[in-house]
């Protein structure tokens, strides 16, 4: 069992979709990075409000005694519209990813095939022509 397992982790496949787990990890990072950093105060700008604090409150919340704002219901749209942003941001480069690669494997196919030679009844054929004449 050990050793079946051993083959299966080994497979190319499994490995490449590991590498390609980590690095779209560290992807999603970047990409969160860049919208809470450069997009969302852009957008931000448009609302003059954080973008992330953006949200449509349902119900009013009392201050406490301690200045804390407590029992407000509120719909946090800024944020889920910065989640939204940070995944058609990643979706649109993993499809221009695996876009890049099956141009590439398409290619690879496309490679012209070494021409074939005679077959032996061919060349069969043009012996037996030679020695008809």
């Amino acid at each position: 069992m050990l050793k079946e397992f051993k083959e299966f982790a080994m497979k190319g496949n499994l490995v490449d979709i590991a590498v390609g787990f980590v690095m779209g990890a560290a992807f999603n990072k970047v990409v969160a990075s860049f919208t809470g950093g450069i997009v969302s105060p852009l957008i931000g700008l448009l609302f003059n409000a954080n973008f992330n604090d953006l949200k449509y409150i349902l119900q009013e919340g009392t201050m406490n005694e301690a200045g804390e704002k407590v029992g407000e219901v509120a719909v946090l749209y800024g944020e889920f519209l910065t989640n939204v942003i940070d995944f058609i941001i990643v979706a649109f480069v993993m499809f221009m990813i695996v876009k890049g690669v099956n141009s590439m494997k398409k290619k690879e196919e496309e490679a012209p095939a070494e021409p074939a030679g005679p077959t032996q009844e061919e060349l069969l054929m043009e012996i037996r022509d030679a020695l008809k004449k």
